[in-house]
């Protein structure tokens, strides 16, 4: 493995010590940087970086990133980038005033989804699936997190999960993997909603377990999918398999998903862009990262948008990730996400970028080795062109900043 010089770089962001595993609160608003920077790169790993004076002189490779930032490469920890068509058809009958329960009641949504999913070969759905994986690398994206969930039978649903262990064996992308049967009830038991959490409890997750399949579990907490005494139940049960939980909750309503999460000790808890300060309250005082996905809203036309300045100020934890699907936030753009974060949800850029880098790496438990460009840690990093300044990067939304990407020691 050879080594990687960057040096002359105008400003090397995010070098928190390797100690800090996360940023709660105002403490997300650190920038951790160094001017007139160098990084040394070598077997994979950050092994020194710092001003310039104290540059190394030689590497296998140099890179001149004069009037350039670097950054850790993005973690990105709520995707569902595995599935087979996209539903374009569906971001129509939106235009036309059709709202997402409309459609899903309509057989249309994660039914639609599955459908077509369940048609499609293992292979095929590969190699689609690793085209959206090499679109994600390309705009920064070092770590991602991908889930099932359009499956909703035994053998789609492993299916999937065999797809993104194949996706982790060819990619550089460092991936978690997390089993999501409950997004939705199949129209099969559209009557018997009982009998699909049985066939989840009981046949999917010890068939998952024993060949090793996720990491963690999930569940959409919703009206529409699963109530939060389905979502105790089948957590329950994923906990004796070994599987932490990863919620989707509090998206169109407030109906417990924060309380059952916490509970468990959840990971993290997605969306939430329906918040009361009770929840707020509940998350602030546990270790379960907020994961906001600012995307989904946007696409979605919806008024509602993450209270992430409540968060923040309360002293939570929060994430940044694309939700990545092809209903409703078909980009895998990180940088598009940062941007919106400031936009809609008020945050900073040092806080955009922070959540999208080392809180987005904890909400994947992988904050010891990512997110943050400390001595040690992997050498997944992003050069972007020549720019003014780090507000830049969201300012500039829709431009393409990124000039050079580099994972684990590989230069994309």
């Amino acid at each position: 493995m050879s080594s990687i010089l960057i040096k002359n770089i105008r400003q090397l962001f995010g070098a928190h010590p390797l100690s800090m595993q996360r940023l709660r609160g105002a403490e997300l608003n650190q920038a951790a940087k160094v001017e007139n920077a160098y990084l040394l790169i070598d077997n994979q790993r950050i092994v020194s970086f710092g001003a310039m004076t104290d540059c190394p002189e030689r590497a296998d490779t140099v890179l001149d990133a004069t009037d350039r930032i670097v950054l850790p490469a993005w973690c990105d920890s709520h995707t569902h980038l595995v599935f087979a068509a996209t539903r374009e058809e569906e971001f129509e009958m939106r235009i036309r005033g059709s709202s997402y329960e409309e459609i899903t009641a309509s057989g249309g949504g994660i039914l639609n989804s599955a459908r077509k999913l369940q048609q499609m070969s293992e292979d095929e759905l590969f190699e689609r699936s690793l085209a959206r994986l090499q679109e994600a690398q390309k705009l920064g994206t070092g770590c991602i997190e991908i889930k099932s969930g359009y499956g909703l039978t035994v053998d789609s649903e492993l299916k999937m999960l065999r797809v993104i262990r194949r996706l982790k064996a060819v990619s550089d992308v460092e991936i978690k993997t997390s089993f999501l049967g409950a997004h939705a009830v199949p129209m099969a038991y559209k009557n018997n909603r009982e009998e699909y959490i049985s066939l989840i409890i009981n046949d999917m997750l010890p068939q998952i377990a024993e060949r090793g399949l996720a990491d963690y579990v999930d569940v959409f907490c919703e009206k529409i999918a699963f109530s939060s005494d389905e979502t105790d139940r089948i957590l329950t049960a994923a906990t004796q398999f070994g599987l932490k939980p990863k919620i989707h909750t509090n998206q169109f309503n407030s109906m417990g998903g924060i309380e059952t999460a916490v509970k468990h000790q959840a990971i993290s808890v997605d969306h939430l862009e329906v918040l009361n300060d009770n929840e707020i309250d509940i998350l602030k005082n546990s270790d379960t990262i907020a994961a906001l996905l600012p995307t989904a809203p946007f696409f979605l036309n919806d008024a509602h948008t993450p209270p992430a300045r409540k968060l923040i100020d309360a002293g939570a934890t929060v994430a940044l990730a694309t939700d990545f699907n092809p209903g409703t936030t078909p980009s895998v753009s990180m940088p598009f996400v940062v941007s919106l974060a400031c936009i809609r949800l008020r945050m900073t850029p040092i806080e955009v970028l922070n959540a999208a880098t080392l809180n987005g790496a904890a909400a994947l438990e992988l904050s010891s080795h990512f997110g943050s460009l400390a001595t040690g840690k992997m050498g997944s990093c992003i050069i972007t062109k020549p720019v003014p300044s780090l507000a830049y990067l969201p300012y500039a939304f829709g431009s393409n900043w990124i000039e050079q990407v580099i994972l684990k020691g590989k230069i994309v």
